[in-house]
């Protein structure tokens, strides 16, 4: 079994992967660490974890150790990403790998050199919902793509939470903006090549809370809003001339709904419905990982992945006047639109 390591006892490592990794089938979870050793101890209890560090630097240094999954706050994740591949162990980095795409090339180099895998923990590309939606569009099965629709909202105005607070990362397109750009680039094998946006900060926390965009893939574009501070909602719609398809709870189930792929026809007369009632993504997501790391030749989400997905996020802050230390540097490929919205 490949051996697992946690830095820090972060909710998404608590409430989703690392029940998900102890249940795969090719990994376990050997060692947590955290700079609150009671809190370490706690959950090493709860999961049955052997052991427990209290520092990130010990736990990498830990011969018990195969590989690391990184929870930390947004703003650790290149530096902590670097530390774990330099000491020879594979890791799974949250997303936001970073808040600038330039930033990743330094991870690449690090992996590159040390010979391990590196991934930025996008579980949505591992679900079988979005290899169903990227077939379905494939084989055109709603004729020509023109339109791709899609939300992320919740409410959380916590001032002691790390999405409320600009040094470490915080702000809705850091935090959900990366999903509905993923999944589109993942569905359609396609990448943008103007963006125009509009982002609200929020007067206290500094942090984006609001952010309107529309992106031209060229074929088609895509248009979303994500929010922190608006009701719970999540939906992904890829509209063609032939029919659409709706992506129910696209991100994050139970919470938004069941798991469901919808095809409509054009007509809204018939529709076929796929439901994934037992897929788990934080454990196809480990699996995946693990299976690379032996060896295998398993699709994952790759740094060079990263890459782009942060660029188009960067892109949106650009056009949105929001340089905020995250400078885009490539203007060719993200031109604004010629109109900024009214």
């Amino acid at each position: 079994m490949f051996r697992w390591g946690v830095l820090s006892t972060a909710r998404i490592g608590r409430e989703q992967v690392i029940p998900q990794i102890q249940d795969s089938e090719n990994g376990v979870v050997t060692a947590i660490a955290s700079r609150d050793a009671a809190r370490a101890e706690a959950v090493a209890a709860r999961f049955g974890i052997p052991h427990v560090f209290s520092s990130y630097d010990a736990l990498l240094a830990s011969p018990d150790v195969d590989g690391v999954y990184i929870p930390l706050p947004t703003s650790d994740h290149v530096a902590f990403a670097i530390k774990a591949a330099d000491a020879g162990k594979h890791v799974l980095v949250e997303k936001p790998l970073a808040l600038d795409a330039k930033d990743i090339a330094r991870v690449i180099e690090a992996r590159d050199r040390n010979n391990v895998v590196v991934s930025e923990a996008f579980m949505v590309t591992y679900h079988p919902q979005w290899h169903k939606v990227r077939d379905l569009i494939a084989e055109g099965a709603i004729g020509r793509l023109r339109h791709v629709q899609g939300v992320f909202c919740y409410h959380n105005v916590d001032p002691d939470n790390m999405r409320n607070k600009p040094e470490l990362g915080g702000g809705g397109l850091p935090d959900i903006g990366v999903y509905p750009t993923v999944t589109t680039r993942f569905a359609t094998g396609l990448e943008p090549e103007r963006v125009q946006a509009m982002v609200e900060r929020d007067p206290n926390f500094g942090t984006d809370i609001y952010s309107s965009v529309k992106a031209d893939f060229g074929s088609f574009e895509l248009s979303f809003y994500v929010s922190t501070q608006m009701a719970l909602r999540q939906s992904m719609l890829f509209h063609g001339d032939r029919g659409f398809i709706e992506v129910n709870a696209p991100f994050n189930t139970p919470d938004y709904g069941d798991t469901r792929v919808t095809m409509f026809s054009a007509d809204h007369n018939s529709a076929s419905v796929h439901r994934f009632p037992r897929a788990r993504q934080y454990r196809l997501q480990a699996e995946a990982i693990v299976l690379a790391a032996q060896g295998e030749k398993v699709p994952i989400f790759t740094l060079e992945d990263s890459v782009k997905n942060q660029k188009l996020i960067d892109a949106i802050y650009r056009a949105a006047g929001h340089d905020a230390g995250r400078p885009f540097k490539n203007p060719a490929a993200f031109r604004p639109y010629p109109r900024p919205f009214r």
